[in-house]
């Protein structure tokens, strides 16, 4: 069998989704004629390529909940690989008519799983065929904690008792790559990998560590919405990007969450 065309290939000016993605494929059983759920497939990052991998013998339903991120891939894709398709639909409650897919994937997903990540995931096994890959990325526990660090102590010398307990709740409820091994195991999968993976962000003093690309509108943002005054979060952010050798460089964690359904057929087999 020829090997496929690789025409849609991860793109290499996506610094944030396409090294989650790579983190992805690094434990994907891929190959033709897989049958492939994506959620969270935002504007197709890795869904095209996993299209292209499977082929026209295979199937891929990408899904997000984000009206116009569908849109959006859908005019990228316009004609072509006929056997992708992009739906606006909540991975949190997939309808039970939903066919059962034989992987199901999910880069940047776990963080939307909030507020009940194990039954979010649960759902998704529903759809496992039996003998199927589940495979997941996200930004585990750890991501950018040299950042989070010197925010909490500035809070705690500026005297914000309530943004900082606002922001202690939000790093509390950050999921690990343990938490994740745990839900696999609770739901009986199989072969289980749960591993992270560092990725380097760059970024400069000033304006240019607030408007970041891949941390405003973020993980920034995440201390932001901890001030009910925006103007007082700004002033207190700005602070912060003065000096950002106190926290650079920012390590971002790429977990990964593979496991696999149990196949009774091969129990029979064996």
């Amino acid at each position: 069998m020829d090997k496929p065309q690789t025409r849609w290939s991860l793109p290499r000016h996506d610094y944030w989704s396409t090294p989650f993605a790579e983190s992805l494929l690094r434990h994907l059983d891929l190959r033709p004629g897989l049958r492939i759920l994506d959620i969270a497939s935002g504007h197709g990052i890795p869904a095209f390529y996993l299209a292209e991998q499977v082929g026209p013998t295979g199937t891929v339903m990408a899904i997000d909940l984000n009206a116009g991120q569908v849109m959006r891939a859908k005019a990228i894709q316009g004609s072509q690989l006929p056997w992708l398709r992009f739906d606006c639909m909540d991975m949190r409650a997939l309808p039970d008519d939903l066919p059962m897919f034989d992987r199901i994937t999910g880069n940047l997903s776990v963080m939307f799983f909030r507020p009940n990540r194990f039954e979010a995931v649960e759902g998704l096994v529903k759809h496992l065929s039996p003998g199927g890959q589940l495979v997941l990325t996200f930004p585990s526990y750890g991501t950018f904690d040299s950042l989070w660090q010197v925010v909490d102590r500035a809070m705690t010398q500026q005297g914000l008792t309530d943004e900082r307990k606002r922001f202690q709740d939000y790093l509390h409820e950050r999921p690990s790559v343990e938490d994740g091994h745990g839900w696999l195991k609770a739901l009986d999968l199989e072969h289980i990998e749960t591993v992270a993976y560092p990725l380097q962000v760059a970024t400069g003093p000033g304006q240019e560590f607030l408007h970041h690309p891949l941390l405003r509108g973020g993980f920034l943002d995440d201390v932001y919405e901890c001030f009910e005054d925006q103007s007082r979060a700004e002033q207190f952010m700005t602070g912060i990007a003065q000096d950002i050798t106190r926290f650079t460089p920012l390590i971002a964690q790429r977990g990964v969450l593979s496991g696999w359904k149990h196949n009774p057929t091969t129990d029979s087999e064996g």
